[in-house]
């Protein structure tokens, strides 16, 4: 990671929106774009329309609109201002009814069509323009346009508006949400101190006084339900988070019933067929065959692992009839640290959150030669079209980085990348990268480039230590970086084929491939750096509670650590897998009913727990008497609400290409610079703009194989 500075050819966004002006910029926007809408139909025939005067100016427009709409829809994740958020959930909602409402018109859908017809003779299109093409014309027949006019299609306007308005609503409970328990310190036996340590604390002469309030944001709730030796606890923690956002049951339960309403009134069985048409999969059936096939060759190692688990649960308390949801991370954890001696804790002392961080971008740097630059101080000033440092980012804990192609790629420009790391109150609250300005080319000719961001939410640093990440949660970094790193390194003609702007199926595939890297012993040395050689301040305080004057530990982790951590890559995968795969089949399930009424009958809490018992095989409290209705995760489930609807498949299906790449390209030497800049060009840089499958085959020289995959699970 480089340090010298040199001023970017294009200023980075500024977030110094209020709520004004968030709703004014969006009506700014939503009114550019109608007025050309209007100018289009006016100018444009039938007869005359083309590819440059139908569809290409739509395009250009909303490349223009990216640059703005991404940001403001953005602040409903990460802004402290409760008012900001309000607003930038305002503005998304009016930007989702307008593109609705764009998108269902129909003077520009017979212009676009017409276009569309013509294409064929047009030698002069690109292929990414025809692609295009292609996919504008099939959105509006999506959309409804190829419903006659009148009542029906009116229905299915008013189900994509209330659609968007659940999917907004649902996401916005998850955000806010600020739920938890008052619980006793014994009750909090064996959870971290550094966990404990953070936790508020009950006022004095109240009833919460002498007790801990712990949240079910996961810095908070995963530690507890891995370390808390308390199984009622571990049990109420686990059961009360499974019950958050109560209001969410009844969003989810409308959104499948529009969604298979409107999926019907476009003349498909259901909406499962209707979303799967466009991606690698084509067909439902692909997608419940592969997850069926996977099923029955993953049970019984689930079954397996839950017998030993079992022996370690009654070695440890002298019972093991049953093994409960609640059970499932603590006794993991336990069985790492017994059977592997795995040791969490000493592990994540050579993971301070920022060496980490430096180390993973020197990966990055190395493999795909390009170059980082963190941006501070009054370089921040200088950049920022305010003069003003603190414009350029939404909260001051934000890191930004310039990033660059090194000499080997040119020395060019390559875009910005932000560091959003620490929990806050109401921020998003799992780790996922967003796109705040994609990368285009614009109409002069010349290059846009892209600004990515990943929002986390790992545990802030203390006086006496910085933050540590656990193994699992420096996978989870890496892979985010992925995303990033494919928004940044994109090179498309159009902004709506930028970067991650993949099929759903496939999206995840480069960075599920990128996890790799975390479980090969040179890359976790390299990765390593114990936080007592930080700054000369950490070593004073390592010396300082180190007991009876223990020495300072190796400065990068030793092999016998690295050793542990390799050696745990496949324990328990098969019960992953299988929590995985009842996540996907029950998002199938409910988007492939046999009949509107099967849907609109649909016990949703009844099916998603009495899933997870045949799937997982873990027991759950209707164990113990309760009826399936114990808990409703379904409502805590962001992915079906938010685009992932008949695609949560995707996350599986594309470690079947994740493991193929690795595997074939880059198993037997991980920082191989010619084959990670090939993987670069040939599949980061494409994004959407070719058919996904055509990417992968052109990098594996070959159709795509599920061996590797099932190798790697130890199925084949």
């Amino acid at each position: 990671m480089g340090s010298t500075f040199k001023k970017p050819p294009q200023a980075p966004p500024l977030f110094t929106h209020t709520p004004e002006s968030l709703i004014k910029d969006t009506e700014r926007l939503i009114a550019t774009s109608k007025a050309l809408q209007d100018k289009i139909v006016k100018e444009v025939s039938v007869d005359n329309a083309n590819f440059h005067n139908a569809d290409l100016p739509f395009a250009q427009d909303d490349n223009k609109m990216s640059l703005e709409s991404h940001i403001i829809g953005f602040y409903q994740a990460v802004s402290t201002d409760a008012k900001v958020r309000d607003a930038s959930t305002e503005a998304e909602k009016l930007m989702d009814d307008f593109a609705i409402e764009a998108s269902m018109r129909e003077d520009i859908f017979k212009l676009v069509d017409a276009a569309y017809k013509k294409q064929k003779d047009d030698t002069s299109l690109d292929a990414e323009s025809r692609r295009l093409l292609e996919k504008d014309r099939k959105g509006y027949i999506r959309m409804g346009l190829g419903i006659p006019a009148g009542p029906k299609r009116d229905r299915f306007k008013a189900i994509k508006k209330r659609l968007s308005e659940l999917s907004i609503t649902f996401q916005k409970a998850l955000n806010e949400e600020n739920g938890g328990l008052w619980l006793t310190p014994e009750e909090l036996e064996g959870v971290p101190e550094d966990v404990v340590g953070g936790l508020m604390k009950g006022k004095e002469g109240t009833p919460s006084e002498g007790k801990l309030w712990l949240t079910f944001k996961y810095p908070d709730l995963f530690p507890t339900l891995k370390y808390c030796k308390n199984a009622e606890v571990r049990q109420k923690v686990f059961v009360a988070n499974e019950n958050k956002c109560p209001g969410n049951v009844e969003l989810f339960k409308e959104a499948i019933i529009l969604r298979d309403e409107g999926a019907r009134l476009l003349g498909y069985p259901n909406h499962a067929t209707f979303r799967i048409e466009d991606k690698m999969a084509k067909t439902p059936k692909t997608v419940d065959d592969f997850l069926g096939d996977l099923r029955k060759r993953l049970a019984p190692g689930g079954l397996k692992e839950i017998e030993k688990l079992k022996e370690l649960k009654k070695a440890e308390t002298g019972k093991a009839d049953k093994y409960f949801l609640w059970d499932h991370r603590f006794y993991d954890t336990l069985m790492l640290e017994k059977e592997y001696q795995l040791d969490q804790q000493r592990i994540s002392e050579y993971f301070p959150l920022q060496s980490s961080i430096s180390g993973m971008l020197n990966i990055f740097e190395e493999l795909f030669g390009l170059h980082f630059v963190k941006i501070e101080g009054e370089h921040r000033d200088q950049i920022s079209e305010t003069g003003k440092g603190a414009d350029i980012v939404w909260h001051q804990d934000v890191q930004v980085f310039a990033v660059w192609d090194d000499e080997g790629e040119g020395g060019g420009f390559v875009g910005y990348l932000y560091l959003d790391l620490h929990p806050r109150d109401g921020k998003y609250g799992h780790a996922a990268n967003f796109n705040l300005q994609p990368g285009f080319i614009q109409e002069n000719g010349t290059r846009r480039y892209p600004a990515t961001a990943l929002v986390c939410n790992f545990s802030k640093p203390t006086p006496k230590r910085p933050s540590l990440l656990k193994h699992d949660e420096v996978v989870t970094l890496f892979h985010e970086l992925g995303h990033g790193i494919h928004d940044l390194v994109s090179r498309t003609i159009y902004s709506r084929f930028h970067g991650t702007s993949t099929v759903r199926d496939f999206v995840e595939a480069p960075s599920q491939m990128l996890e790799n890297w975390c479980w090969t012993p040179s890359q976790i040395k390299s990765l390593s750096k114990h936080w007592s050689y930080l700054t000369p301040e950490y070593t004073k305080q390592y010396k300082d509670q180190a007991t009876n004057g223990a020495p300072q530990p190796p400065e990068s982790m030793p092999d016998d650590l690295i050793e542990s951590i390799i050696r745990t890559q496949h324990v328990n995968d098969a019960l992953f897998n299988l929590r995985q795969l009842h996540f996907g089949t029950f998002d199938m399930l409910v988007h492939e009913p046999a009949s509107h009424e099967d849907v609109e009958k649909l016990d949703v809490s009844e099916t998603y727990n009495k899933l997870r018992e045949d799937i997982s095989k873990l027991d759950g409290p209707e164990e113990l008497g309760e009826d399936y209705h114990w808990g409703h995760g379904q409502a805590t489930f962001g992915h079906l609400i938010g685009g992932y609807d008949a695609g949560y498949y995707g996350y599986l299906s594309s470690q079947v290409y994740s493991a193929d790449m690795f595997y074939t390209v880059f198993k037997k030497n991980p920082m191989d610079g010619k084959e990670g800049r090939r993987y670069r060009h040939t599949v980061l840089e494409k994004g959407g703009s070719q058919d996904e499958m055509t990417t992968l085959e052109e990098f594996l020289h070959r159709k795509p194989s599920t061996s590797a995959f099932y190798k790697d699970l130890g199925l084949e």
